[in-house]
């Protein structure tokens, strides 16, 4: 199947199975904006406890807060935002549609990267176990000429974003004859700066009113808030300060469902080091971060780092981690280190001092910040993208089926009485009550049995639990694997200690520790 097709049946599932809907739908929706449905809430809800607890747990010296949306403008003025919160945009004449003239490039580069790749797996065929693929790499005609062209193409690119040189940006979109995905044409305009920002008014008369942002990201409110942390909670650095809240921008290009929208929420960390250290620590949360995705159990061969071309002018190394979408290798996650700019800035425009005294170094400094950054949304999407599977079965039955990591999945346990009479139902229900406490728990009694699995692998329900006539004589019930679909026989008092194992989030928390 191709992967437009899997990415709209993702999208469509979506919808049908209570994850996501769009938002304001019966006024014909509101652009690049989500709700999320009764599915899609308790798997957020997952995401969101995993990673809170994998940061707070894990770490004691990670605290948490969560800081107001609303912050004064002058925020947003020191951290840069006001003046240079920018994406460079170029319009299709012919579609009338609009691009991130860097992604149109990034995506040229991927496809050349793509080229080269098949070229490898081809020879892999054709030589099997003799192959060295370093060496074809090296020495392979056709390699060296894709990769001569993407390195050359790579190195205008980047020098085009570090010079902030629009004009050099859309002559290499016309060198490189990309074309528009809609039109197919090449009929470009100019490369424009457009910001981000949402700005509106807070007072209570027109004339005395303030001009205030929805803020665009999260990290300003753990900023100003870091002499506050770090006295009332008696901090030492290096300490870290996480946060989840939403974020708003006005996304101009706001494409691939809930992949970039204009509300949304990010789950940061900020941590606070001594200056010299920063890049030892950088190193270190880029290790943790993927091991953090990787423990999920989508595929290690799904993500990726991909380096920064053009660094944050306060930053001094920064990565992404990539995973495999259906539209290709796409951000997730941010790790950054920001030096000590943010603090910097802060302790300028407010004439505080937003310095933390050592008493191992016996002297006062600005700390430097490692920054590890988490779109919500965005994991949400890699999860489903990479749990939605469609099986054949026996018969020809294709089964759909969301293999959602169980401890993240909305739904733990179904109970399934396998009739609605002779006293199952009851029994079920009495079940139900004995675990809804330990559990997040379904009750399904309506159509066949068989039906009623299916709806539960559509949403991701790891275990179904059948109560039949045998368990009124014994006390046992079927529990059968979403994956599998095997099913044993287990005594009503082992459900709980059954389903625990892989459900709960000590389990994961337990992997990542060591």
């Amino acid at each position: 199947m191709a992967q437009e097709d899997v990415f709209k049946k993702i999208v469509s599932h979506c919808k049908e199975y209570g994850f996501v809907f769009p938002s304001s739908e019966i006024y014909d929706g509101l652009g690049a904006v989500y709700d999320y449905g009764q599915m899609g809430v308790e798997l957020k809800n997952n995401i969101k406890k995993y990673w809170w607890d994998s940061m707070t747990l894990l770490h004691e010296n990670v605290v948490g807060i969560d800081s107001a949306i609303f912050m004064h403008p002058a925020i947003w003025k020191a951290s840069g935002h006001v003046d240079a919160f920018n994406d460079p945009l170029i319009d299709n004449k012919d579609s009338k549609k609009r691009y991130r003239a860097d992604v149109l490039v990034e995506e040229y580069l991927a496809k050349i990267d793509e080229k080269i790749d098949k070229e490898v797996e081809k020879a892999a065929k054709r030589f099997g176990d003799s192959f060295d693929e370093k060496l074809y790499r090296e020495t392979n005609p056709r390699v060296l000429e894709h990769q001569h062209k993407r390195d050359e193409v790579h190195a205008r690119f980047a020098k085009a974003l570090n010079g902030n040189n629009l004009d050099e940006l859309r002559q290499i979109i016309v060198d490189c004859e990309i074309v528009c995905p809609i039109s197919g044409s090449r009929n470009w305009t100019e490369v424009r700066q457009f910001n981000l920002m949402f700005a509106t008014e807070m007072g209570s008369t027109a004339d005395g009113a303030m001009k205030v942002y929805l803020r665009p990201e999260t990290a300003q409110g753990i900023f100003v808030n870091f002499l506050n942390v770090q006295k009332s909670g008696r901090m030492k650095v290096p300490f870290g300060i996480a946060q989840i809240g939403k974020a708003f921008r006005n996304e101009i290009v706001a494409r691939q469902f809930i992949f970039r929208m204009r509300e949304f929420e990010q789950m940061e960390m900020q941590f606070f080091v001594v200056p010299g250290t920063e890049l030892d620590w950088f190193e270190y949360w880029k290790k943790e971060r993927l091991k953090w995705h990787q423990i999920l159990g989508l595929g290690n061969e799904n993500y990726q780092f991909h380096d920064h071309d053009k660094l944050a002018h306060y930053a001094n190394a920064a990565t992404d981690i990539e995973f495999r979408m259906p539209f290709g290798f796409k951000e997730v996650e941010g790790i950054h280190s920001r030096t000590d700019f943010d603090l910097s800035q802060h302790e300028k425009y407010s004439g505080k001092k937003m310095q933390y005294f050592d008493p191992e170094l016996n002297k006062s400094y600005v700390p430097y910040v490692v920054e590890t950054s988490i779109g919500l949304d965005r994991m949400f999407l890699s999860v489903l993208s990479g749990s939605y599977c469609e099986e054949k079965l026996e018969g020809g039955e294709i089964r759909v089926v969301l293999r959602i990591p169980a401890v993240l999945a909305p739904v733990k346990l179904a109970i399934l009485p396998l009739v609605k009479k002779d006293g199952l139902s009851e029994k079920a229900t009495e079940i139900m009550d004995s675990l809804k406490f330990s559990f997040a728990c379904q009750y399904d009694e309506k159509d066949s049995i068989g039906k009623r699995y299916r709806r539960q692998d559509a949403i991701g329900t790891p275990y179904c639990v059948t109560v039949d006539h045998q368990t009124l004589e014994d006390n046992t019930v079927t529990v059968r694997d979403r994956d599998t679909m095997e099913q044993k026989r287990v005594t009503i008092s082992e459900i709980e200690k059954e389903i625990s194992k892989n459900t709960d989030i000590k389990q994961l928390l337990k992997k990542l520790a060591k």
